[in-house]
């Protein structure tokens, strides 16, 4: 039976974090701010075709995630 304990915590985890991102997204979708269009973000438009380099999108990806992780690290070994 506490071979399922660390499964369980995991799932657990994946569940937070899905929580978490879908809140997140879903305030920036009230607000009005859509990923492709944060600041810093490149956009590059030519006729038909269209080249977005998200560098906003990227750092604050990169930010939240490092939060997550290190949080998720701290509750996974204790």
């Amino acid at each position: 039976m506490n071979s399922m304990v660390p499964i369980a915590k995991i799932l657990v985890l994946i569940g937070v974090v899905f929580l978490i991102a879908g809140g997140i997204l879903y305030i920036f979708g009230r607000l009005g701010i859509s990923f492709g269009r944060l600041p810093g973000d490149i956009r590059i438009q030519a006729g038909n075709a269209t080249c977005v380099i998200a560098l906003g999108a990227s750092i604050f990806l990169s930010i939240l995630l490092t939060i997550i992780l290190n949080l998720a690290a701290r509750f996974l070994n204790h």
